[in-house]
């Protein structure tokens, strides 16, 4: 980094301070959240309505472990994502928004793995009532490959690129 008055310029050309910086990511950290926090929301809310459906109590003892497994794992998700808000309000004005930085960036990813927990066995619930077990795992194990290429490997691939 290049300083000048007070500003440091970036590798990635950008003339911010620490704090812009910080700032700009945490600002960016909070618009992913916006996204998978509405995605989650809306599974849990299906999950916890769907338990009170007549035709619920028709699924069988894998089934119920299975729903189990899905409304702890969208639960948690919802926790993990929300918890950001929570550590900002504890740490607020302390002068620690590089430990918030930090924080909010591990539980978002730590939520987003939840969070494609509970999306592929919410898939694997829903298709193996509807269908039967070997067509739910053939779809949800597509839907997993395609969820561990887009969510972790094109990242990662394009996080090795050297930068331009």
């Amino acid at each position: 980094m290049i300083a000048a008055a007070g500003r440091e310029r970036a590798d990635d050309g950008r003339d911010e301070t620490e704090a812009e910086r910080l700032d700009r990511n945490y600002a960016e950290l909070l618009q992913e959240l916006r996204v998978a926090q509405t995605g989650v929301q809306i599974l849990f809310a299906f999950l916890l309505g769907i338990a009170f459906q007549q035709r619920f109590t028709t699924i069988d003892q894998a089934q119920r472990v299975l729903y189990l497994i899905t409304l702890t794992s969208a639960a948690t998700a919802a926790v993990l994502l929300i918890a950001p808000v929570a550590a900002h309000r504890v740490l607020f004005r302390r002068n620690r928004k590089d430990e918030v930085v930090a924080i909010t960036s591990r539980l978002a990813s730590a939520g987003l793995a939840c969070l494609a927990v509970a999306i592929l066995s919410a898939v694997v619930l829903v298709v193996d009532f509807v269908t039967g077990v070997t067509v739910a795992l053939t779809i949800t194990i597509t839907l997993g490959v395609i969820v561990a290429i887009t969510w972790l490997v094109v990242p990662l691939l394009l996080r090795r690129r050297p930068e331009e």
